[in-house]
């Protein structure tokens, strides 16, 4: 059984590659082809961390995947990443465990992939500002992703913490070629065409007034039913569109809270991105419509993505 380390990942995974397979993935996934359980979460008593446990079966693939990643509020003042996982990747029909990967920064690429085939389809053809919210691994591969499928001249982050929105700037600026900044969030939000939250904050990081007309969001910070991201007038006036209904309506409280508030029914998903993407279903209807991709991650990705470094 392979080990794959999180530099392999990295030199043999690019964000290109990845988005296609992703976006694959996430047609297999609402056209019903690929099998994902509900994934299981164990709150660990004592503590500021969950751990999840999340299966998956890829058609054409020939294998089964298992991630299992925890998820440690006080892991950064530790000195330690927030997510910590791994993938395990079996043959489908043997049993046959195959390779374990490091999946760490797998998670933050297929996040960041699943963002990108949903900007492509959704964002305005003419979007080239950005805006990232959270300063971390994965609030870089959501830039990173964006900037793979739209021509950005300019970025903004922002960030409770002013050194980490700084390192954030200087690293992807160099990264991508074009200037990266730090901001508030109401200036960032005053240019930007396509937002990204990536916080771990449990409430709306931003104000709705904020937002421009024909915006597009993608929303991946949240993974509970008590916390979000994006302030409920903002879901209320979106065109919304999830990974996955079921998982969307039991975890993601950017939809869940709206919901008990009465602001939202739950007709407002307009559909699954992979029904956007195999043209089963419309994306944008107008330039000024306000798109919002809410996503709390999805283990077909995961095996997805493990399959470009497999082979």
């Amino acid at each position: 059984m392979r080990h794959i380390p999180e530099d392999e990942i990295r030199r043999t995974a690019a964000m290109p590659a990845a988005i296609r397979a992703v976006a694959e993935a996430l047609v297999a996934l609402s056209s019903g082809r690929a099998l994902v359980p509900p994934r299981t979460s164990l709150e660990v008593p004592g503590t500021r961390t969950t751990a999840l446990v999340m299966p998956a079966y890829l058609p054409g693939t020939g294998r089964v995947g298992l991630k299992l990643i925890s998820l440690c509020e006080d892991n950064p003042a530790r000195g330690l990443p927030y997510a910590q996982a791994v993938t395990v990747v079996m043959d489908a029909e043997t049993g046959t465990p195959l390779a374990v990967l490091d999946a760490g920064y797998l998670t933050a690429l297929r996040t960041g992939a699943a963002s990108g085939a949903a900007t492509d389809a959704l964002a305005r053809r003419d979007a080239r500002v950005a805006a990232v919210f959270g300063a971390g691994v994965q609030g870089r591969t959501q830039l990173e992703a964006v900037a793979a499928v739209r021509r950005l001249v300019k970025a903004y982050v922002v960030d409770v913490d002013a050194g980490a929105a700084a390192a954030f700037a200087a690293e992807m600026t160099a990264r991508l070629g074009f200037e990266v900044a730090p901001a508030d969030a109401a200036a960032a939000l005053r240019e930007a065409d396509i937002v990204a939250t990536a916080t771990t904050a449990a409430t709306p990081v931003f104000e709705d007034g904020d937002l421009k007309p024909g915006v597009h969001i993608n929303a991946v910070g949240s993974y509970k039913p008590h916390i979000r991201e994006v302030p409920g007038a903002t879901v209320r006036r979106a065109s919304v569109f999830v990974d996955e209904r079921l998982s969307a309506l039991e975890e993601a409280g950017d939809l869940i809270i709206p919901l008990r508030e009465g602001l939202i029914g739950p007709d407002h998903i307009k559909a699954e991105i992979g029904e956007v993407l195999a043209g089963a279903a419309p994306g944008r209807r107008s330039e000024d419509e306000i798109t919002l991709f809410k996503s709390v991650g999805n283990a077909v990705e995961d095996l997805a993505v493990a399959g470009l470094v497999l082979g």
